[in-house]
């Protein structure tokens, strides 16, 4: 997001301008837009939640949808449109059934009620709900079912009673916040071996303690919500309130997110809140006979990219529906925050499609969706309320002002946003640029391209460089040499090439970050080739729907050297508490060397030279802290993938200049980087 070229307008705020405006004199010519936006959230909130607090109407989860009670069951659900609902389980055949048939809540309209006997269902039953209207009858799956499983033989999907006798009791508290993320984003299907669907009990028991070991703090995990196509990687949810059954049940969700907590990991979810799928069989359109309920008529209730339906934010029982998951999550689960999906495509009527952001006038000009903006900031505002050390994320591309500043600054309230400039970045850079020509200032820029006042994730890659079409990083540097060369007895130039950049960036992307780094499954050892889920064009092979953790385990391969320097340059972070925070200040910048040398605080410097040919002895850097300098990691050391042309043991003192400042020399070898620890 570039600054205007002009002078700020001058204007003076008013007591309802936010805290966060205020400090931003770019703001003032939108000073009256953004205080309209305060007022519309401030009088939605009234409207909705009335004088209660968000936390106790926020909790749908708890009223509607199939409950055991201590005399029996009983069943809500929301459908104004109905003339009649039946529930329909093997114990009345699949029928309409006089016995199972819902009663209208006089009490309040568009609400049905059923109450059975303790005999009625049990344990794995299977149900579904019977929704009449004046002209049809449709079978729908109950909008707050706990347990989606799908038919192996039709592939359709059914709800399952889920009340087991003695449901899973948590055993580990949460853990704090870390006070920087370092994030490992998952995908519980796709991180077996072997190819087919792996399990939450597979990926607590395997892939646990090698997150751990490998240095990270935070999980991500994606595609928790059931959706009907495995290939969507679960971007096309049909079942809010219901864990993928593909790979297990509730109960092992439940237990891989508290072991997850015992070996001392936070553990956020990716939650779909900006789209749903359009199946009606098995998700939410039309649930009632009407495409309102949920989701806007016409086409704004289309995604024009996603092929799916957009939800109506304005909707008090949509926004009840979409909190109310939140709390779910948190309690029911025990996930410690969220990374909010498809945030840029909530907040612009036309999802921010094919729009720039290039000056503040973009964010200004009518097309924001007030009514999404109020959910996003009710949502915030619950998820803390709830569990005050959770951690909201925006993957949010445009940049808008004041979604990532504190509710205490009267801001919207998310905790960080994802940099999504940063991958998209490196991939122009490798695609477009020779590697003469690689500019650090430029990736200065670009890596540090927020507001002060925001944090964000930053990430060289995730799950979305390996899809299917595109290349993850070390794949795009290397290709097919990745299939014959990447012994560590075998010095191909390409694969040395790749290795060592794949390095650079990696760190550059660590060093620069402002809040927290995030990597993908398998990409911190540089799991070769794409990610495609099985699909008609594959022959629904799930050849590339894996992750190949053998080859890092290979010590003869270059895959355990690249995991190695992971593991190194996240290892800063546990040196130093608080690494994301520490002052960063760039020292020195070579254009036409390419080199650029900066510190984080007062006790890191990094170091690096994207020369392909040259490698500079003696090099000068300047006005750096005075002490000496211990090297901590180089990207060119044997155990990282490197030559070795440094001498690890040796002891860098900074000199006085005559004109009373310091410098300190370096070997800079080509293509390569380092983290120097300064010692007082």
């Amino acid at each position: 997001m570039k600054r205007e070229k002009d002078s700020p307008r001058q204007a003076k705020p008013k007591p309802s301008t936010p805290l966060w405006a205020r400090q931003d004199p770019w703001l003032a010519p939108y000073y009256e837009t953004i205080e309209a936006w305060q007022s519309y959230v401030a009088a939605r909130r009234q409207l909705f939640v009335g004088s209660q607090s968000l936390s106790s109407w926020a909790c749908g989860h708890l009223y509607f949808g199939l409950h055991r009670t201590d005399d029996g069951w009983t069943a809500r659900e929301y459908a104004p449109a109905a003339q009649a609902v039946y529930l329909l389980c093997d114990a009345n055949q699949w029928r309409k059934d006089p016995n199972y048939r819902f009663v209208v809540n006089e009490e309040r309209p568009g609400e049905w009620l059923l109450e059975l006997p303790a005999t009625a269902l049990h344990h794995l039953d299977y149900y579904k709900l019977l929704i009449c209207t004046d002209h049809e009858e449709l079978e729908r799956i109950p909008a707050y079912a706990h347990y989606v499983v799908q038919d192996p033989q039709d592939y359709t999907f059914c709800a399952r009673v889920w009340a087991p006798e003695e449901p899973y009791l948590v055993q580990a508290p949460a853990p704090q916040r870390p006070d920087t993320l370092l994030i490992y984003e998952c995908h519980i299907g796709m991180s077996g071996e072997e190819m087919g669907v792996a399990s939450y009990e597979q990926f607590r028991t395997e892939r646990l303690p090698y997150i751990v070991s490998a240095g990270y703090n935070t999980l991500q995990i994606m595609a928790v919500q059931e959706h009907p196509y495995y290939g969507s990687y679960g971007y096309h949810v049909s079942n809010f309130f219901a864990p993928s059954s593909r790979f297990g049940t509730p109960d092992d969700l439940k237990r891989l997110v508290d072991e997850a907590h015992a070996l001392g990991l936070y553990v956020i979810m990716d939650l779909v809140h900006s789209h749903a799928v359009r199946n009606e069989a098995e998700g939410l359109a039309r649930y009632d006979g009407t495409r309102t309920l949920f989701f806007h008529e016409g086409s704004r209730g289309e995604h024009p990219q996603w092929d799916s339906l957009c939800f109506d934010y304005g909707r008090g029982e949509v926004v009840h529906f979409l909190l109310s998951n939140c709390h779910y999550w948190l309690t029911e689960y025990g996930f410690d925050g969220f990374r909010f999906d498809g945030v840029t495509s909530m907040l612009y009527e036309d999802h921010g499609l094919g729009r720039p952001f290039l000056t503040y006038a973009d964010y200004y000009n009518g097309n924001v969706d007030r009514d999404a903006l109020t959910y996003l900031t009710l949502a915030n505002e619950l998820i803390h309320a709830v569990k005050p050390s959770a951690t909201t994320i925006a993957e949010e591309v445009s940049g808008l002002p004041g979604l990532c500043e504190s509710q205490a600054t009267e801001g919207y309230g998310f905790d960080y946003r994802l940099a999504m400039n940063v991958p998209d970045y490196w991939i122009k850079l490798i695609k477009e640029q020779p590697d003469e020509a690689w500019n650090p200032e430029n990736m200065w820029y670009e890596l540090r391209n927020h507001r002060p006042s925001e944090r964000t994730i930053s990430y060289a890659e995730s799950h979305d460089q390996a899809l299917v079409g595109d290349k993850t990083i070390i794949f795009r540097l290397i290709d097919s040499d990745m299939y014959w060369h990447m012994q560590q007895s075998d010095y191909n130039d390409r694969v040395m090439r790749g290795i060592a950049l794949c390095n650079m960036i990696r760190l550059m992307t660590f060093a620069t970050m402002c809040g927290g780094y995030l990597t993908f499954m398998g990409n911190e050892f540089g799991h070769p080739e794409w990610i495609d889920f099985p699909r008609e064009g594959n022959g629904y092979s799930y050849q590339y729907a894996r992750r190949q953790w053998s080859l890092q385990a290979n010590g003869l391969l270059r895959y355990k050297q690249l995991a190695h320097f992971d593991k190194g340059m996240l290892s800063l972070c546990r040196l130093t508490p608080r690494f994301a925070e520490l002052s960063d200040y760039c020292y020195h910048s070579h254009t036409e060397r390419q080199v650029i040398a900066f510190m984080r605080g007062d006790g890191y410097l990094f170091a690096f030279n994207f020369s392909p040919t040259e490698s500079y002895t003696d090099y000068l850097i300047e006005g750096v802290p005075a002490g000496q300098y211990e090297l901590l990691l180089d990207s060119d050391a044997v155990a990282c993938g490197g030559f070795g042309r440094i001498d690890a043991s040796v002891l860098h003192h900074t000199r006085a200049t005559a004109e009373g400042g310091t410098e300190l020399r370096l070997y800079l070898p080509s293509r390569s980087a380092q983290v120097y620890q300064r010692k007082r």
